[in-house]
């Protein structure tokens, strides 16, 4: 299966394909989830989304759940239900492709590293595992399962495990691309 989807990233990575997928991601990026967040956010200060926090604790994931208020536990919940269901879509194929691109012109075809592509494939099941413990933390509030927020944070972290892993292949590929002058290795 994996191999698979190895091979559809290489068969799609047109650079006018990847180009509007850059544009896409930094419209969420840059734009959409700032906004979103500056929304949560309302006159309070020092509130994030809990998809953001690293190695948080329970106490600090139902603390920052009770922040939100009552107004933004549903906001939220609407967020993780439809941007971040989008998003996480978006950025699996824009650094799957890229990764794709930069790795076609960087390895020879039968390197073992041309593989690597669908590490933002593990970054992206682990956001959307991410989002249903968040959905489900935010909806049965003020319970405070103390399992299912370590399980957020082991989620979360592997998340973003796969995304640094995700961005260090980006750069190893454009380093062995510019080598390569960008010539494609097949």
């Amino acid at each position: 299966m994996f191999k698979n989807i190895s091979e559809r990233f290489y068969q799609w990575n047109k650079g006018w394909l990847v180009f509007i997928l850059f544009l896409l991601d930094a419209f969420f990026s840059g734009f959409l989830l700032p906004l979103v967040q500056a929304m949560m956010q309302g006159d309070k200060g020092g509130i994030q989304p809990l998809d953001l926090m690293l190695f948080a604790t329970p106490a600090k994931i139902f603390g920052m759940i009770n922040e939100y208020g009552e107004y933004g536990r549903p906001f939220y919940r609407n967020v993780e239900l439809t941007v971040d269901i989008v998003y996480p879509i978006v950025y699996l194929f824009f650094f799957g492709l890229l990764i794709s691109w930069l790795f076609q012109r960087g390895f020879a075809p039968k390197s073992p590293m041309r593989k690597f592509n669908i590490a933002p494939l593990g970054a992206w099941f682990f956001d959307l595992l991410e989002n249903i413990v968040i959905v489900i933390l935010l909806s049965i509030f003020p319970s405070q399962p103390i399992a299912l927020a370590w399980m957020l944070t082991l989620i979360s972290t592997i998340k973003w495990f796969f995304a640094g892993a995700s961005i260090l292949l980006i750069l190893v590929g454009l380093v062995m691309a510019i080598k390569n002058k960008f010539k494609i290795r097949e």
